[in-house]
This record gives C-alpha cells, sequence and structure tokens, in this order.
C-alpha cells in the first residue's frame, strides 16, 4: 500500500540525534569503526537513515508523479465528463482504468479476431478507437474488485447511478483510495455523514464532483456579487430548464433511490446556492410529475425555495428559488436572476463545457475556446442610479468557465494537503436540503433547517457491509 503521508512526516519530526559528551574531561580517541550502516535514534528505537531517506524519496517521487485514477461507470457523468477532464490534465493524473458493466466500443474478448488491433491485455484487445477516446494507458474492467484490490491506484471516480454511491465509495476507502464522487454524492443525507466520517478515519481525501461551482456563469455571478454591484441580495432566482415532451428510458427515469428530475438537477443548484449565501433558515419544496409520463412517482419538475433571515450583512429577507422545468419553451433558457436593492443581474443559456465535451471529447478541453461563451449569452446588468430613478443597463462579459480547475483542486488536495475547494461539509449540507426539500414537497409545508430536523434524518439503518454486488448494473441504462 501506499505510505501515507503523515507518517513519513512523523518519523522525520521525531529524529533524535546523539549529542556529544558535556563532560570535560577529554576522552581517549578511539579508533575509526569499520563502514557500517548509519543510524539515528527514533522513539521507534534505532533506524537507519537509509530507511528515513528512503521515505523521505518515496514522498518526493509520488508527490511529482501523475495521480494513477480510474473511472467507474461510462453514461453521462462518467464518459462525459471524467473522462475528458482526467484526460487533459495528463501532467496529474493518469487514467489506468474504466470500469463499467458493459465494454465500451473499440475493444472485444482476447479470444476474437479483432481488426485494427494495438494493445491487448490477458483479456481483451484494444483498437485505436478506444485509446483515442480513454488514453494510450487505459484499461477496460468489467469487475470493480480489481480496482480496490490493485495497489497502484490512488484515486477511484465513482459516476455510477446514486444508488450505488455509498456502497462503492464505502468499499473505495476502506481498500485505501481517494474517492471523487458524482453528484447527488448519495441518496440520503445519513449516507453522505456516513462517508465523511469513514474518509476521516481512513485519512482518503473524499471530495464532490459539483463542476458547476465553474460554471462561466456562475463564475461571472459571483464576481459580481462579491463586488457589491447589486447591493443586499433580496431574490435569487436558479434555473435549470429545459423542453423534453417524451422520456429517454434512462434509470433517472425510474422510481429507483436517486431517480427523477431533482436528483439529477437539484444538488448543482442547491450547491451554488449554498455556496455563496450559506445556510437557510427554511426550506420549501413543490416536487412532482407534471408530464404525466412514465412513472408517477418519478418527478421531472420541481420547485425548492431557500428561506433567508435578515442577517448582519444583510438586512433583508432573502429567497433563493431553484427551478428544473421539463416542459419550457424558451431559447436560450432563463438560468439567473438575481436582484439587489442596487440592480440587477439576468442570464439565460448554460454554460458551453457540457456541449463542447459532447461534440469533441477530450480534445474540447485542450481548445483555446473551452469554456468560453459566445456574447449573445452574456449576462445583463441593470443599475439604479444615485437618484433612484434612472436604470442604465450593460452586458457583462462572461468568465472563462473551467471544470479543469476542481480536477487540478483535487490533486493538490491529495499530493499537498491544499484545501479542497469542495469541501465535504458541503456535500453534505447539501444532501440535507435535498432531503429536507422532498420531506417539505410529501408533507406540504415549510421546514425549518434544524437542529432537530436534522437528526431525524441521521437513523442508523445498520449500512455496515458492502451490500451490493460490485458487477454493478451499466451506468448507461
Amino acid at each position: 500500500m501506499t505510505v501515507h503521508s503523515a507518517a513519513v512526516q512523523h518519523d522525520i519530526h521525531n529524529v533524535i540525534p546523539e549529542t556529544a559528551s558535556t563532560s570535560s574531561v577529554a576522552a581517549e580517541p578511539k579508533p575509526s569503526p569499520l563502514p557500517q550502516e548509519i543510524t539515528t535514534t527514533t522513539t521507534k528505537g534505532i533506524v537507519p537513515l537509509s530507511t528515513i531517506t528512503s521515505k523521505i524519496q518515496t514522498r518526493t517521487e509520488k508527490a511529482t508523479k501523475p495521480i494513477r485514477a480510474a473511472i467507474v461507470g461510462l453514461g453521462i457523468a462518467g464518459a462525459g465528463f471524467h473522462v475528458p477532464l482526467i484526460s487533459s490534465l495528463s501532467e496529474l493524473f493518469t487514467l489506468l482504468y474504466v470500469v463499467d458493466s458493459s465494454p465500451p466500443s473499440g475493444i472485444t474478448p482476447i479470444n476474437a479476431r479483432t481488426e485494427g488491433e494495438v494493445t491487448r491485455d490477458d483479456e481483451f484487445s484494444y483498437t485505436r478507437e478506444f485509446h483515442d477516446r480513454f488514453g494510450e494507458s487505459t484499461r477496460y474492467l468489467k469487475d470493480y474488485e480489481q480496482v480496490l484490490k490493485d495497489e497502484e491506484i490512488e484515486l477511484v471516480v465513482i459516476a455510477t447511478p446514486t444508488a450505488t454511491h455509498y456502497d462503492f465509495a464505502r468499499s473505495a476507502l476502506l481498500a485505501g483510495k481517494h474517492v471523487l464522487l458524482d453528484k447527488p454524492v448519495t441518496v440520503t443525507y445519513d449516507e453522505a455523514r456516513r462517508l465523511g466520517e469513514l474518509a476521516k478515519e481512513q485519512n482518503r481525501v473524499l471530495y464532490a464532483f459539483q463542476n458547476r461551482r465553474w460554471d462561466s456563469d456562475y463564475l461571472t455571478l459571483l464576481k459580481t456579487l462579491r463586488e457589491g454591484t447589486l447591493g443586499p441580495i433580496t431574490d435569487f432566482v436558479s434555473h435549470y430548464d429545459r423542453y423534453r415532451n417524451f422520456l429517454k428510458g434512462t434509470w433517472k427515469e425510474k422510481a429507483v433511490p436517486g431517480g427523477g428530475q431533482f436528483y439529477s438537477l437539484g444538488p448543482h443548484l442547491i450547491d451554488q446556492t449554498l455556496h455563496y449565501f450559506g445556510r437557510p433558515s427554511k426550506v420549501t419544496g413543490f416536487i412532482q410529475n407534471i408530464r404525466s409520463m412514465g412513472d408517477p412517482a418519478v418527478d421531472d419538475d420541481f420547485t425548492v425555495i431557500l428561506h433567508y433571515a435578515p442577517t448582519s450583512s444583510n438586512p433583508y429577507v432573502l429567497t433563493a428559488t431553484l427551478r428544473g422545468h421539463l416542459l419550457s419553451v424558451r431559447e436560450p433558457q432563463q438560468r439567473f436572476v438575481v436582484r439587489g436593492s442596487k440592480g440587477t443581474f439576468s442570464k439565460f443559456g448554460f454554460d458551453v463545457q457540457e456541449r463542447q465535451m459532447q461534440v469533441d471529447g477530450r480534445e474540447a478541453v485542450t481548445k483555446p475556446d473551452f469554456g468560453v461563451e459566445p456574447e449573445d449569452l452574456w449576462a445583463t446588468l441593470e443599475i439604479v442610479g444615485e437618484d433612484g430613478k434612472e436604470v442604465t443597463s450593460q452586458r457583462i462579459e462572461s468568465l472563462k468557465g473551467d471544470y479543469q480547475e476542481l480536477y487540478r483542486n483535487l490533486a493538490n488536495v491529495i499530493r499537498y494537503d491544499e484545501e479542497p475547494e469542495v469541501k465535504w461539509q458541503d456535500a453534505e449540507l447539501t444532501m440535507l436540503i435535498t432531503e429536507l426539500a422532498l420531506k417539505s414537497s410529501r408533507e406540504g409545508r415549510t421546514i425549518e433547517v434544524s437542529r432537530v430536523e436534522e437528526q431525524s434524518l441521521l437513523n442508523d439503518n445498520g449500512r455496515e457491509g458492502n451490500e451490493i454486488d460490485v458487477k454493478f448494473c451499466s451506468s448507461r441504462l
């Protein structure tokens, strides 16, 4: 297994050098000893200096080597986001394995004849198509257990159906791996909290893939809010709407834990809101199926309102309305409307990075226009004059979106103990608000974000073992 950096530091800082005698009587010279292993004394006794030097060297080499990773799940998240992003940062990561129950195109069993074979391993033959998509050093695995047993793997990226997240992440942490967990990180707040505790016990990094903190529009809004241009905020509206009058047939449209439109998009909008405004005082949720398509228990529409009481920095009551609607006829779709005492920020159209990666795969990330929004999607800023009457309007150039920054930060957290941009406590709070919104919708009432409500979600359900078959159902269904 990999040597923990904390253990190396312990050995270095506890070296106790041998000191010369303080006696004033001159000691009789002793003959020089024959060459032998140089040692020093530590809290563990006599240790050869070469051992400590070797540990330092190992740590240094490890810090300069790319993090060896595996991506589990090749659906939209795994193949559409994680593969292009991790492949574009070859100086930081090496993608050794992609794991899914269904083999991707470009590979065949070793005993079958393959046209255009360029590499092979013990089980599969790989074509240029596979390596162009996933990388030269990447191999395919069907069995997740092989990843857990491989001591070379340092990071496991989990992009499988939400209901599998807890068990897959728990298994990886117990195997000594760092974990990047796609959103929503779990089905429940209780599961998120348990994973956080386990990561601390294992001294492993547990990181939530909240990539939309690096959306172009959100970065632009964040800059505007921090500059105080709008004044104290009174109304925050965040949409992720689409027009889809049909079912796609994916697992997200089935009545399974973690299914539905709210679990799919709600955690992104909740995380962005909590990131700037923090913990709300109350939550109101309206989560329903409006299209009367598929299973009526599976939602396709949500409106969640986060209530914020006045504070020392904002004297106004603030409401944050988060909306996801699947019958929205609008192009481009509304994204943000943020109102303050001095102005309004309005934005239409989605961040372009997802679409760019869908079209050009991992090549998209290397292009200079990656994350650059066209001018027709720039936000509009309206500011009231000092007289309180005249309103001026201007377009704001969008900041460049940068999903790669999440992975850069993750690498620095793993290698150099840098502060995570997405703290696990943020992921836990997002799941708490997610569950309270669902509860609010079921019970038809506004719910206080209180310790009492929080504790009511923390029930010991006895999930102490890996209860799922690690030969998981395909994330591409």
